[in-house]
């Protein structure tokens, strides 16, 4: 598994640092992303001032809701603490905004800006099984989030 996470590492810095359009890269980071574990579904999202928007994503298709306050749901918890969160089964958890009605677990994994001091982006990775992520999932993602920070950057 290190020789694979590696390459998808070297991958999504070369997608991240790349000239392709901000939407076209985000699409390709959530490809690579979500090949790594088994994630029905992932999302790049933008963190605004006041909202929360969904850049690109790889799944059967695009959540309902892909711009909402920063506040709110999973990515707001994880805006506001900077810190991933892991949601076993998001039908106990209120915060949760549902964008599918199948997904039963869901990790959020803020991407902070190089002084740590604000979250710019985060990546949202679904399943349709209960507790499907587990701390090496979460590490995984905070390794490929540290990758694609150029993203974000360079806007």
């Amino acid at each position: 598994m290190a020789i694979v996470m590696k390459n998808t590492l070297d991958q999504i810095r070369s997608v991240a640092g790349g000239s392709d359009d901000r939407i076209v890269k985000a699409k390709r980071l959530a490809e690579l992303i979500q090949k790594l574990g088994d994630y029905r579904w992932v999302g790049i999202y933008q963190v605004g001032r006041e909202v929360v928007s969904l850049m690109g994503f790889s799944g059967p298709g695009a959540p309902a809701v892909a711009t909402f306050p920063i506040s709110k749901g999973l990515n707001g918890a994880a805006i506001k603490d900077k810190k991933a969160v892991i949601v076993g089964d998001v039908r106990k958890d209120k915060r949760y905004l549902t964008a599918f009605g199948n997904t039963l677990s869901e990790m959020i994994v803020p991407v902070l800006d190089p002084s740590g001091a604000r979250v710019i982006g985060t990546i949202d990775a679904e399943s349709e099984h209960a507790n499907a992520f587990s701390d090496r999932d979460r590490e995984m993602i905070e390794q490929c989030a540290q990758a694609a920070l150029p993203l974000w950057l360079l806007g």
